[in-house]
């Protein structure tokens, strides 16, 4: 089975991210609202995306005290969300109480799926050491996901060179999500562990996320089709 695209809509104003929508959403069912788009226009953006039968992932990494986390993901369920990101690091109460919240919701209906967030794309082995954990990136996420399935967790966020360790560390139903996705040739910005989308279907992703190589391509729609061509074709 290939996995399916989720578009990031960071985008700077609601315009911007409904003119992304406009031109891929014949090609794609699921998008990512994250901090600025969230913090900017998350109401209208959340409205418009539910109006129009799409899937929201709502990626803001809760990591708090349990209360508050639980307090975060019955708000997400009441707004329609379908993933939401807490943070793997918020550790065993925090990402236990996560689950009961989201077992309460789904009570009243809610199709909501939590997601941890293992390691950030972003991080590297030394960024680890400097906040004082001695491990490997590729470790770390295989233990965060262990600790996420074990409390009842839906899936994990970690990139695409840790995604064979995971899934090995949990089960075919457990949920992976990679970021960090770049075409070939494409700018890697401030991502460190980047991975094309064929190399993300052949580890074992369930969704890849894709921004700004979409986004901000002259042809929004033309860089979709291309990525949910190449996956088609990494699956076979």
């Amino acid at each position: 089975m290939k996995p399916e695209l989720i578009v990031a809509l960071d985008e700077p104003s609601l315009d911007r991210a409904l003119e992304v929508v406009r031109r891929t959403r014949d090609l794609v069912a699921w998008y990512k609202v994250g901090y600025q788009a969230y913090y900017g226009y998350g109401d209208r953006i959340v409205s418009a995306l539910r109006d129009a039968g799409k899937s929201l992932f709502l990626d803001l990494k809760l990591h708090d005290i349990p209360n508050t986390v639980a307090a975060g993901i019955r708000a997400a369920a009441r707004i329609g969300a379908n993933l939401v990101t807490v943070h793997a690091a918020g550790g065993a109460a925090m990402l236990s109480a996560a689950a009961v919240a989201r077992d309460e919701m789904a009570a009243s209906g809610a199709g909501l799926r939590l997601l941890a967030v293992t390691v950030l794309t972003s991080t590297t082995d030394a960024d680890l050491r400097d906040t004082g954990v001695d491990r490997s990136a590729e470790e770390v996420a295989g233990l965060r996901a262990r600790l996420a399935a074990r409390c009842r967790i839906d899936g994990v966020v970690c990139a695409v060179p840790e995604a064979a360790s995971v899934r090995a560390a949990t089960s075919n139903e457990f949920l992976i999500v990679c970021p960090g996705i770049r075409p070939v040739g494409g700018d890697v910005a401030d991502q460190r562990r980047v991975a094309t989308p064929a190399a993300a279907a052949r580890a074992g992703a369930n969704f890849i996320v894709v921004g700004r190589p979409i986004t901000q391509s002259a042809d929004p729609a033309a860089a979709a089709a291309a990525i949910v061509d190449e996956l088609r074709a990494a699956a076979v």
